[in-house]
């Protein structure tokens, strides 16, 4: 089992920053892959950006492509996701996933998900 926690959420402006936190507990984290996606009202789970195990590899979806990103500190067992010039259809609950898959961006593929965190972005 992997436990997952993401923190960092917030409300901010538009055009403003936030940076995302994503903490594991439990099997080693160095073993998976870590996803982060959002979901918005009304709207299906999205993918947003994944990261590879060792932190080289990261694949963007192309809606936050320049403005997000993704970095992991092993050693903390953490994922970050800078997110700056943020628009007002970025705001959703951001969650972050472990896959023992290298960077993949389905849902189904990801074993272990965290309770999420909010962020709006006011315009």
């Amino acid at each position: 089992q992997v436990q997952l926690v993401e923190s960092g959420g917030g409300s901010v402006q538009a055009g403003g920053s936030l940076r995302l936190s994503c903490t594991a507990s439990g099997r080693t984290f160095s073993n998976y892959a870590i996803g982060w996606f959002r979901q918005a009202p009304g709207k299906e789970r999205e993918f947003v950006v994944a990261i590879s195990l060792s932190g080289d590899s990261t694949f963007y979806a192309n809606s936050v492509k320049g403005r997000f990103t993704i970095s992991r500190d092993n050693a903390k067992n953490t994922v970050y996701l800078q997110m700056n010039s943020l628009k007002p259809e970025d705001a959703a609950i951001y969650y972050c996933a472990a896959s023992p898959i290298y960077l993949v961006v389905r849902k189904t593929q990801y074993n272990y998900w965290g309770q999420g965190t909010q962020v709006t972005v006011s315009s």
